[in-house]
């Protein structure tokens, strides 16, 4: 007698139902959409409709008084941004120097919290250092100190009577007012080895509204200030970021590292760098962002007022709109800033991009 077997197969009662194409039946797409609901109506009340009024701002002649929608508020195109990039004048002579500033900004900045941070990570993630509890809280707590704090830290330390000139005149050093300095750190060498004057073709060279010689100038002390400070209190954070990324990484690698006669600057730089890649553009991309949007110390200092060396387009733009009540050129730096930063930081994706 032959015995007869289903063949009709048996469907997992617990698993969603899809339909043939792939998408998913009943009110399933619903339950989805309920969850996410409270997010995406927060991002786009919060995130997307602000920036849709500002970029609207930056095409009109508003003046800050009444509502950007009124009938009184004209649209301009784009006579915003053709007074910041292409007409000479003030407004573009300020964007082009508050750029200059934080391009040595960037540059200094960016290369430097990431090598130290990196260099802190690997310290600390040492299994026979003493107290790495202590040092990884110590390494990390300017990160998470108020940055009204630091700045007062640092205007006592920097400032004409402060500390750091007090050391220096120990000494026999008299220091400057640091936060007072407006040139820059390179035409200060240059006139210091006997060249007073720019050569002819860098001083008669403009690059969008800035001379070669402007160009070149270099940070100034007052920046310097302000780099020492952003490395300061953002290394902490990296080193956090690099750390968990070391201690992923299998201690059979470097066992077989060992095991190849590698020694320890081999290890690193062959096996353990390459295996920090995902991290190290993370890292280099949040610090790109960051550095380019730097508003805080100087609007903190006060400083930036009567010193344009330590000027950024963050806080140019807070000033052109609250200071000067040109709202539509404070949101087109605004603007101007965002595409730089996303340029930037598209251009360093690249560059860092896996290569088979």
């Amino acid at each position: 007698m032959s015995v007869q077997t289903s063949t009709t197969p048996v469907r997992d009662v617990g698993a969603p139902r899809r339909r043939p194409g792939g998408g998913i039946r009943g009110r399933e797409w619903v339950a989805g959409w309920v969850f996410t609901a409270p997010v995406i109506a927060l991002i786009v009340f919060f995130l997307v409709i602000p920036i849709l009024m500002a970029l609207w701002v930056s095409f009109s002649d508003w003046t800050g008084i009444g509502s950007p929608f009124s009938g009184n508020v004209r649209f301009v195109g784009l006579k915003n941004y053709r007074f910041l990039l292409t007409e000479d004048g003030l407004s573009r002579s300020n964007l082009m120097q508050s750029l200059r500033n934080n391009f040595y900004y960037v540059i200094l900045v960016v290369p430097l919290q990431t090598a130290l941070a990196l260099f802190l990570a690997v310290i600390v993630n040492r299994r026979r250092l003493a107290g790495r509890g202590f040092f990884r809280t110590a390494f990390y707590f300017p990160s998470v100190t108020s940055s009204v704090a630091i700045v007062i830290i640092f205007q006592f330390l920097f400032n004409g009577s402060g500390a750091i000139n007090a050391i220096l005149s120990a000494i026999g050093v008299h220091g400057p007012d640091w936060l007072s300095q407006q040139d820059g750190l390179v035409h200060v060498f240059l006139d210091q080895i006997g060249v007073h004057r720019p050569p002819g073709f860098l001083a008669n060279h403009a690059v969008l509204g800035q001379s070669l010689w402007e160009w070149f100038a270099g940070p100034s002390a007052a920046m310097l200030v302000l780099i020492v400070l952003a490395i300061w209190t953002t290394a902490g954070t990296f080193m956090l970021m690099f750390l968990a990324a070391l201690q992923s990484i299998s201690s059979d690698v470097e066992e077989a590292a060992i095991t190849d006669g590698t020694n320890a600057w081999q290890r690193f730089w062959y096996v353990t760098l390459p295996m920090l890649r995902p991290t190290l553009l993370v890292v280099l991309t949040l610090g790109l962002i960051s550095t380019w949007q730097t508003f805080d110390a100087q609007f903190l200092l006060g400083s930036a007022v009567t010193n344009p060396s330590i000027v950024t387009p963050a806080y140019l733009s807070y000033k052109t709109s609250f200071g000067d009540q040109q709202w539509g050129q404070g949101a087109a730096i605004s603007f101007i800033l965002f595409v730089i930063i996303i340029v930037l930081a598209a251009f360093q994706r690249w560059v860092l991009r896996e290569r088979s």
